[in-house]
Formats: C-alpha cells, structure tokens, sequence
C-alpha cells in the first residue's frame, strides 16, 4: 500500500529542544523549505526576480542568500550553526513588502528598542515599518522610533509565533495590510554577509530572542520637539492611511503624490471650510441683527 507524503512539520529533535528549552513546540516546529540552491532559485526566476530586489545582481557581493538547513527551527542561532553569523528572513517580507537590505537605520533601530530578531516581527507589522517610513521620507522626515511607538504598541505575543503590534486607541494611522496572513510559514531564507558589507548584520538582534522587550506606547511628553513635529504632521490628515497602497506606490513618486495629495486637498477642504464657518459665521449673524434692528428703527 502506497504511503501518502505528509506536508506537516515533524515533531521538534531532542536536540533542539534541549538547547532551546524556552521554546514551545510550534516554534521548534518552524522550520523552512528553502533547503537548496535551487529552491532560491525558484525565487529568482520570473515574476519574483522583479519582487525579489534582495536577489539583484548588484547585491551579490554584499548580501548572501542562502538555503537553510532541513529540520532547522527559525529559533536557532549561532551555536547550531558556528561557520558565520546569520539572521532569517522571510520570503513575503521581500516579495510583498518589497523590503530591501541592507535595513535602514529605523529598521534597526525599532528591531533594537523592541528586542526581536526580524524573522520574529509578524509580517503585518513589518507591512505598518515600511508604510510609516514611506509616509515620512514621503515629508522629507526621518522615521522614528518613538514617533512609531507613539502610534502603535507591541503586544504579548503569547501562544503565536510572531511579535505585534497593535494600533493605540484614537491614534491609528494605517490600516492592516492583511487581515488573515496566510501561506508563509516555512518559507524563510538565511541572510549573511556579503564579501563587501561586513556591517549587513551590525545593529540588531540577529537570533530570536526569548524575552522581548515590550514597550508602553509613547505619549506626547515622551516625545522630542522633532518628533512632536512629525506626530502632528501625520496626525493633521485625519485620515487612516492605506498600507497597502503606501507599499505599491513606493517607487511610483507621481501615484504616491496622487494619493497622498488626495488626502491633503481633503484635508485642506475641511480645515477651510471649519475657517469660514467660525470666522464668517459670526460676521453674517452680525450682519443679519443689524439688518433687522434697522428694520425696526423704519418701522417705528
């Protein structure tokens, strides 16, 4: 009798678990099928050669990607694998999200504050990281981290596999890239050094990490004068802006003008319609009583 191929992660090795005796089990259970060569291949070729930038030609000799190991969890760090340090990624992250490395100093900075390797940030929230620096370089401001955290608040990530964040009450700013992030698990590469950036993997938590480091949301006292510049800035629209469109238009200057020029001549609208309306206002019902107290005196 035929057997039939099972497509379920295999239980975790005693190995694993003895080395990362914190990690439960579906987290020892993540583990990728990207094993060869020519499984990144199939990344670069066709439609994802466009998506994938991280392949470039021109990358080559600054990022490594490489295959994992078989029966690897995403949890493992540098004593399983002693030849070179590494970090994971997954691949949604550069075909849907368009991320590009090396990371910015923000996206450093935030995987930083908040202590978690970037195989370890749910993918919707690196969707909200690019949007938010999208919309500031779109002002010609640099993305910050405490502006960031103004906006959104990192949650115990609990019995699932990823760390999130969810938007502070009153002051959500993009929406949800997906609202059911479905076909990714096992699909994450290991990125190394290439020959000529030694500093690709330098300012962050390369390995996930057990303890992660939860941050209150910041309020405006927490805030730099600069930063408080930004918040208002973003904040004036009144609008919660599309993260799926930030990330599509990123590199479309005239769409991405379009859209967010919608939204400002929405919001200019408004704001000069509110200053006719408490400046003007006063002025024709001042009018109006002293047309009717003439009216009066012509008549008397």
């Amino acid at each position: 009798m035929a057997q039939t191929k099972t497509t379920s992660n295999p239980p975790p090795s005693i190995h694993y678990k003895s080395l990362y005796r914190w990690a439960p089990d579906s987290l020892l259970a993540e583990t990728s099928q990207i094993n060869t060569f020519k499984d990144i291949d199939a990344y670069k070729e066709g439609e994802a050669n466009e998506k994938f930038r991280v392949f470039g030609t021109e990358l080559d000799i600054y990022v490594k990607v490489l295959a994992c190991k078989e029966g690897e969890p995403v949890c493992v760090d540098d004593r399983t694998s002693p030849e070179e340090p590494f970090f994971f990624m997954y691949a949604t992250a550069f075909k849907r999200l368009k991320l590009r490395l090396p990371f910015t100093g923000f996206e450093r900075a935030l995987l930083t504050e908040v202590n978690v390797a970037p195989a370890q940030l749910h993918h919707n929230i690196w969707a909200f990281v690019r949007a938010f620096a999208i919309l500031c370089n779109y002002f010609g401001d640099t993305p910050s981290v405490d502006v960031f955290l103004y906006f959104f608040e990192a949650m115990i990530p609990g019995k699932k596999l990823w760390m999130s964040f969810n938007g502070v009450a009153g002051r959500v700013l993009l929406t949800l890239f997906q609202q059911s992030y479905k076909g990714i698990k096992g699909k994450f590469f290991r990125i190394c050094c290439g020959k000529h950036d030694p500093t690709l993997l330098d300012g962050f938590p390369l390995y996930w990490e057990e303890k992660t480091g939860l941050k209150k949301p910041r309020s405006l006292e927490d805030l730099a004068q600069l930063d408080r510049e930004v918040y208002q800035l973003l904040s004036s629209f009144g609008e919660v802006f599309n993260t799926v469109e930030l990330i599509k238009l990123e590199y479309n200057p005239k769409h991405l003008n379009g859209y967010i020029g919608i939204l400002f001549d929405s919001i200019f609208s408004y704001l000069l319609a509110l200053y006719l309306f408490i400046f003007l206002c006063p002025v024709v019902l001042l009018c109006r009583h002293g047309a009717e107290c003439g009216e009066e005196k012509d008549a008397s």
